[in-house]
């Protein structure tokens, strides 16, 4: 038995004797008895506190809710936060990127907890398990976060949350909630969300539950319906909160499920996604400092095989995950001036993947195709992190972190021994014959300094040490053949991958500023330069060209998991200004642009799925219960393409959207046009479109959305 179980124990341990010492301690929990508790997202208001990165955006309900009545995908929300894009997954998988850095280098947080990939292409990302309509917050911390945010990432950190537990203020019974519901004309597409909340004085009881589906869109102009992007899921979830004199006790549980979901850019398609979870958490506010504590449990059951799009064909492939995740934070004011944070935290993730043979075939057969075997992948972190307010102008925050990542897996079987599955059955034997288990020692380190000389200007200069381990697939896939290698990668290129026992983990140092300026009400501006260097960056190199079974040749090569250098460099800007009336009641212009280069140092070469320059500009005009809008959205041609990978070149585009709202008795009508111009256009980060190439033996980058007349309907009561 592997040694992950006496550490998992000792994680509960310490975690159960931190909760159980809360229990027995004096103090007073410092109740709000306005509508909702504190809330532990990174607010962006003016105000200049430490440990809130200016750098930082959040978004809050109802700008959530009203801006996105349609949409299905949390990530591609985030689009908003200038630096933000997406790697196209499935209609409600899209992939992060923070100012280059994809999901895999992103702390990426669900109501504060972790959720790992169960899936060799990455379709069931953390953010698939989030719908916009039933979240109360979203937060994106580019680059530079604090080490208080969380360990083994170098991108960033992205928080969202549900809704914050209710209480009734006096003492009768609180009944409150939302609902809303959508249809979108490209693809058919249709869905609704309700949040609804129970609660007196000290208990609270909130339910979330959503359902979206789709069938395939169009591409815009000519580009015609666009193969494997249909879906289907819903999402439930119970929360119960407790306050007393002691703290706030919160236990929540849910329920995800997508019976499919079809990916346009990979050879497989999603045909089950089964996963639940249980966590809970303590906070409490005592006379000598804050405790927060939490522990989950998720389990997720994962299937792919062929959706019609990709027919005939058959080869199903199972995903099994189990993960257990504890932490244990502190916040000990010493002075006016200096507040130590200090935390311990546990990630256990056990992982098994198998391919179940093939009835009468002779290449996915007689045995089952044992991908990964029971792997784990466990990581102790702890970090200490001062902050201090030296005067009304100047803040600081200092941290450093340490984790110790160890991972192992087990012995691994090819399909069968015969000719054609020679190159797997010759990798399984050289896998299973060498020392498996890997153990990192990852320091980390970042410091955050914040002047703000005036109300109207502010400046925050910030650098950070992060390190990151290899995730199981890019340590542990084994498969030198054709098609097992083709079966690996999140990246949309229908290249095959080869996992690397020796990779070592990734060194980011960053350093980056933000210049955050008013200089007149109703106006302001905010531009952020950064600089990535990465040391053991995981890219690929090239291995071989990839065949046919006939031996003929194809358009996709054979890649491994490599470590080089890299370097990442740009600049984020943005900024608003009122035209008339307030920012709430009135007209407001919105711009925002942002640019990236990557570079692979080690071959001198562009790296994969880089954003080219892309800007918005949009206006909204609020009157009342009328709500008008309008976006222009323009992004740059991409010919700065990693030839490794024979990734597609994109022409540049822009593309228009109006929308119009209007709220009568507490009843809200939305209608939104995007595409309005019906634009043909080809996604820069949406890989290539397998499920198109498959049906015509064309060969295209992913077309983006044409155009969609969107309903939406919501209330709140």
């Amino acid at each position: 038995m592997y040694t992950h179980t006496c550490a998992l124990r000792a994680a509960l341990l310490v975690t159960s004797t931190l909760f159980t010492a809360c229990l027995f301690t004096s103090g007073a929990y410092a109740q709000d008895t306005g509508t909702a508790l504190p809330t532990v997202d990174v607010e962006t208001s003016g105000e200049v506190t430490a440990g809130n990165p200016l750098a930082a955006t959040s978004l809050s309900t109802d700008e959530l809710k009203a801006s996105n009545p349609a949409s299905t995908d949390t990530a591609k929300v985030l689009t908003s936060v200038p630096g933000v894009s997406v790697n196209s997954g499935g209609g409600f998988s899209s992939m992060p990127t923070i100012r280059g850095l994809s999901e895999q280098r992103i702390k990426i947080l669900v109501d504060g907890q972790p959720i790992d990939a169960a899936c060799p292409n990455d379709m069931n990302s953390p953010l698939s398990y989030t719908m916009p309509q039933t979240l109360s917050s979203v937060s994106v911390i580019p680059g530079v976060a604090p080490v208080s945010m969380g360990g083994d990432n170098i991108g960033g950190v992205i928080a969202v949350s549900g809704p914050e537990p209710r209480f009734s203020t006096d003492g009768s019974l609180l009944l409150t909630g939302d609902a809303s519901a959508f249809y979108r004309s490209n693809g058919d597409g249709f869905g609704g969300a309700v949040t609804l909340t129970a609660a007196g004085t000290n208990l609270s009881a909130t339910y979330t539950g959503s359902y979206t589906q789709s069938d395939n869109y169009k591409g815009g102009n000519s580009l015609g319906t666009v193969r494997s992007t249909e879906y289907a899921k819903t999402d439930h979830a119970l929360a119960l909160a407790w306050q007393n004199a002691g703290g706030l006790w919160e236990i929540k549980g849910g329920y995800h499920f997508s019976p499919y979901e079809g990916f346009a850019n990979q050879w497989m398609d999603m045909t089950s996604n089964t996963s639940w979870f249980v966590q809970g958490r303590y906070r409490g506010v005592f006379n000598w400092g804050n405790v927060d504590l939490s522990a989950s449990y998720r389990d997720t059951d994962h299937e792919m095989n062929f959706l019609a799009d990709k027919l005939p064909g058959d080869m199903p492939m199972n995903t099994q995950v189990h993960t257990f995740t504890s932490a244990a934070k502190f916040e000990l004011p010493l002075s006016k001036r200096d507040t130590v944070k200090l935390g311990l935290e546990y990630h256990h993730q056990w992982l098994n993947d198998y391919w179940p043979p093939v009835a009468g075939s002779m290449m996915m057969g007689p045995n089952t195709f044992v991908n990964i075997n029971q792997a784990h992948r466990n990581r102790i972190g702890a970090y200490a992190e001062w902050q201090a307010q030296w005067s009304d102008t100047l803040s600081s925050v200092v941290g450093v972190r340490y984790d110790r990542v160890e991972m192992n897996t087990g012995d691994v079987q090819p399909y069968g021994t015969s000719m054609m599955q020679m190159a797997d059955a010759m990798a399984a034997n050289a896998f299973n014959a060498i020392d498996r288990n890997r153990n990192d020692n990852n320091w980390n380190g970042s410091a955050i300094v914040t002047w703000a000389p005036a109300d109207t200007v502010s400046i925050e200069l910030g650098y950070a040490h992060k390190t990151r381990s290899p995730n199981i697939y890019e340590r542990y896939t084994w498969g030198r053949g054709s098609m097992a290698s083709r079966m690996i990668g999140w990246f949309g290129d229908g290249n095959g991958y080869v996992g690397n026992v020796n990779l070592k983990p990734e060194r980011a140092d960053t350093v980056s500023a933000t210049l955050s300026v008013a200089p007149a009400p109703g106006l302001s501006f905010k531009v952020s330069p950064y600089y990535t260097h990465v040391d053991d960056y995981i890219d690929a190199v090239y291995v071989q060209d990839l065949l046919t079974p006939m031996g003929m040749p194809t358009d996709f090569v054979q890649l491994q998991f490599a470590n080089l250098d890299a370097e990442f460099y740009g600049v984020d800007v943005s900024g608003e200004a009122v035209l008339a009336g307030t920012r709430e009641n009135g007209t407001l212009v919105r711009a925002s642009l942002a640019w990236v280069h990557g570079e692979n140092l080690t071959g001198q070469l562009p790296l994969y799925h880089q954003m080219p320059l892309n800007a918005k500009l949009g206006v909204t005009y609020h009157a009342g219960a009328l709500e008008l809008g309008g976006e222009l959205e323009w992004v740059d041609r991409k010919d700065r393409v990693d030839s490794r990978r024979n990734e597609p070149e994109t022409a540049s585009y822009a593309l228009v959207n109006l929308s119009a709202a209007y709220t009568l008795a507490g009843w809200r009508l939305s209608v939104e046009a995007e595409n309005l111009f019906d634009k043909g256009y080809y996604l820069p980060l949406g890989g290539v479109s397998l499920g198109d190439y498959k049906a015509t033996g064309v060969l295209r980058p992913v077309p983006g959305m044409g155009r969609s007349i969107n309903l939406g309907l919501s209330t709140k009561f």
